[in-house]
């Protein structure tokens, strides 16, 4: 009798050990990696738990690698997806995912661009100078460090595939910034950067505006984006869009014993309901260079 008293007891602590001390809903936010899974998640995990308790539901944000992300979100891992807008492109043609708010940050704001540079002494100082030297793109999932680009060599007469003598592109961490250095040493001719990325570095210190020409720029575009499954509550997804849009400098979160600015710790200088028209520009880039999701083999 003492030994179905204890697994009784057992059982029911189990229980209520699964059920949390909330009676909020939970749900899952995927934040695309961006330089590493950990910076990624020091950035974003403020903002989840101020969504939590602006929107009563346990959010849990999940890491989720770039090249995985069509697949983990077809698979309903998560209600949410903060993504580049490349990966929202593919979301919504493939899995009618909605579009909620667009990440505000640097000079362009709510948008980007993509980047052609070259270094300063170099001798190549125009578009056409590509032809025939080495060039390094971001990851291919990028659409500031290697669609737009790209792009942007098809339509002043450069195939990458037939016209440059190589390109590559880098592995691991911090890959832009490894594009920007594979330059400035010397270790490519020329580098498809993001305008947001050079502007950073700039800013930091890493680099000067004098150590690189910049061969050609891309018409701008929306820059990284949240959005949520078809099947997300409709009701859920309007609140959850106006708590970004409404999101200011001075908001604070209190997360892990700190009272901490919320956009300050993700990175970010707000947030801005755009259309999804407003796409259309990198929809048309995307179709260009034959990429997903409008690749036709």
């Amino acid at each position: 009798m003492y030994l179905l008293r204890l697994i009784l007891l057992g059982s029911l602590a189990l229980l209520a050990g699964c059920q949390g001390s909330s009676d909020r809903p939970v749900m899952k936010i995927g934040y695309m990696n961006c330089n590493s899974a950990e910076e990624t998640m020091e950035r974003f995990q403020p903002l989840t738990k101020y969504l939590s308790d602006k929107l009563n539901v346990e959010f849990q944000a999940v890491p989720v690698d770039t090249q995985d992300f069509a697949e983990r979100f077809a698979g309903g891992e998560f209600e949410f997806a903060h993504t580049n807008s490349l990966v929202y492109l593919i979301l919504h043609e493939e899995q009618q995912a909605t579009l909620l708010a667009t990440e505000k940050r640097g000079n362009y704001g709510s948008h980007t661009a993509g980047a052609i540079i070259s270094k300063k002494g170099s001798g190549i100082k125009k578009i056409e100078d590509i032809k025939g030297k080495r060039v390094i793109f971001g990851p291919q999932l990028a659409p500031s460090g290697y669609l737009a680009q790209y792009d942007l060599m098809l339509r002043n007469g450069i195939d990458p595939e037939l016209d440059i003598a190589y390109y590559a592109i880098p592995t691991g961490s911090f890959k832009h910034e490894k594009v920007v250095y594979s330059v400035y040493f010397d270790q490519f001719d020329v580098a498809a950067v993001p305008a947001l990325d050079l502007e950073l570095m700039t800013r930091a210190g890493k680099v000067t505006a004098d150590d690189f020409n910049i061969l050609g720029q891309s018409p701008t575009f929306p820059y990284c984006t949240f959005s949520a499954r078809k099947d997300v509550d409709a009701d859920l997804v309007k609140k959850f869009r106006q708590v970004l849009v409404d999101l200011t400098e001075p908001d604070t979160v209190d997360y892990q014993g700190e009272t901490l600015k919320v956009l300050a710790s993700a990175w970010i200088n707000g947030f801005e309901a755009l259309a999804d028209s407003d796409y259309d520009q990198l929809r048309e880039m995307a179709k260009r260079a034959n990429m997903p999701p409008y690749q036709e083999f």
